[in-house]
């Protein structure tokens, strides 16, 4: 039975609890293949020969890619059942990465990671049109909370393991990796998912084209759209350069590299699951306040740390990225609630293509800006880098207060509706 108080939680049927675990796993290798290019950011460019711009451009070349291909599939997205769209993006997706493992040049990876954008960019958007789909929204804020578990889980897990598999061989074998994993789960999928095609019994656009239009032209996706955009921003930044920030400027070795990343990650995982329970009990606006406060604090601490203890940035780290994951959850949970259900594969395209692009321009700006004498020498303007973020969540956490008040008047006029029905009963 459907709950409409926040206060009393849906429970999930077992159906979707296998879908929860299946699209977390999902995110996970997706994920885990664009973030583990930032610890291994410093040895791809010392053994590729690449400057500090040179690596944004690697970064953003997955990005834009994604962008692009988020567009392209946006007007056929709600044309499909999104399994089949879901199984056809990931198989792609691993044989981008599969090429990413094989890349022996800088060219080459380049052109690896261009492949891995065009297909794993529209990846996360068909997975959050499922979980629309099949979850009410005072459920959204949980299966949000287990699903991006897969950035913690990728660095519990496989950020450390791909480390590891990259200091023990080289860093073809963390790529490899992750095909292998992926593999697994895409057998899952075909085997246990079942079809996601109610959104087809509701189109009226006959031509994707016009569909596609009709999606960007409406004034409250526009304002979605635009928040999720600005939400990437940030991490696009800070990312890339990480494990270069940590190594030549904090001084943390290669070996230490896995337990920075490890615990944020057990951090995050056991933060994650509480924020999600916290959006779907209380005004999801205001927690994205208070994580985007926490967020901009410790971007402003980290950005400007002289060398300190191993004990010390983890905590740092740990305590960062439980403010950027408190801004992430809510906003998704609100913005998926935008779209109605017929255009909600179009939006999620649409809103991941844009995110993808901003978050791809945001890498380029931040290899402009920061910058570094010699392979070894410490990155300069990190800090300049750290004050550039935390103005761009500034600006974000105004368009999440006009999404987060459309998502009210929406509610509101969907519960008129429902009580007017049942009236005339």
């Amino acid at each position: 039975m459907k709950q409409t108080d926040n206060n009393n939680l849906v429970s999930f049927s077992s159906y979707q609890k296998l879908v929860i675990a299946i699209l977390a796993l999902l995110q996970f290798t997706v994920v885990l293949d664009f973030m583990v290019l930032s610890p291994l950011g410093d040895i791809l460019m010392k053994s590729l020969q690449i400057t500090p711009s040179g690596f944004g451009l690697v970064v953003s070349s997955y990005a834009f890619s994604a962008g692009i291909s988020g567009l392209l599939a946006a007007g056929f997205a709600d044309k499909f059942d999104r399994k089949k769209l879901l199984m056809f993006f990931y198989a792609g997706f691993i044989l981008g990465t599969l090429f990413c493992g094989l890349a022996n040049t800088y060219k080459l990876l380049m052109a690896a990671r261009i492949i891995t954008g065009l297909f794993g960019g529209v990846i996360g958007s068909i997975s959050l049109a499922i979980v629309t789909d099949l979850f009410e929204i005072n459920q959204r804020g949980r299966v949000m909370g287990f699903v991006q578990m897969a950035f913690a889980a990728s660095q519990v897990l496989g950020i450390p393991i791909g480390i590891y598999i990259a200091n023990l061989w080289n860093w073809h074998a963390t790529f490899l990796m992750i095909v292998a994993l992926a593999v697994v789960i895409y057998m899952v999928i075909w085997l246990k998912v079942k079809p996601v095609d109610a959104h087809l019994k509701l189109q009226s656009d006959k031509s994707p084209f016009v569909h596609l239009l009709h999606t960007l032209s409406n004034r409250s996706y526009q304002i979605a759209f635009a928040a999720t955009a600005l939400l990437s921003v940030g991490g696009f930044m800070l990312m890339p350069f990480g494990s270069a920030y940590l190594v030549n400027n904090i001084h943390i070795t290669h070996q230490q590299l896995p337990l920075v990343f490890m615990f944020t990650g057990i951090a995050s995982i056991i933060i994650m699951p509480i924020i999600g329970r916290i959006s779907d009990r209380v005004d999801k606006f205001t927690l994205f306040c208070v994580g985007s406060a926490l967020a901009i604090v410790m971007i402003l601490i980290y950005t400007n740390l002289n060398p300190v203890p191993l004990w010390q940035i983890i905590l740092i780290n740990m305590v960062l990225f439980m403010g950027i994951m408190s801004r992430m959850i809510p906003a998704t949970a609100l913005t998926t609630s935008i779209p109605e259900m017929k255009d909600r594969g179009a939006f999620m395209s649409v809103n991941s293509s844009l995110q993808q692009m901003a978050g791809g321009l945001a890498a380029v700006t931040a290899g402009l800006i920061v910058s570094q004498k010699t392979s070894n020498s410490p990155l300069e303007n990190y800090g300049t880098l750290g004050i550039v973020v935390s103005l761009v969540i500034v600006v974000c956490a105004f368009l999440v207060y006009f999404v987060s008040k459309l998502v009210k008047a929406k509610l509101a006029a969907n519960f008129k509706t429902e009580a007017i029905a049942q009236a005339m009963e």
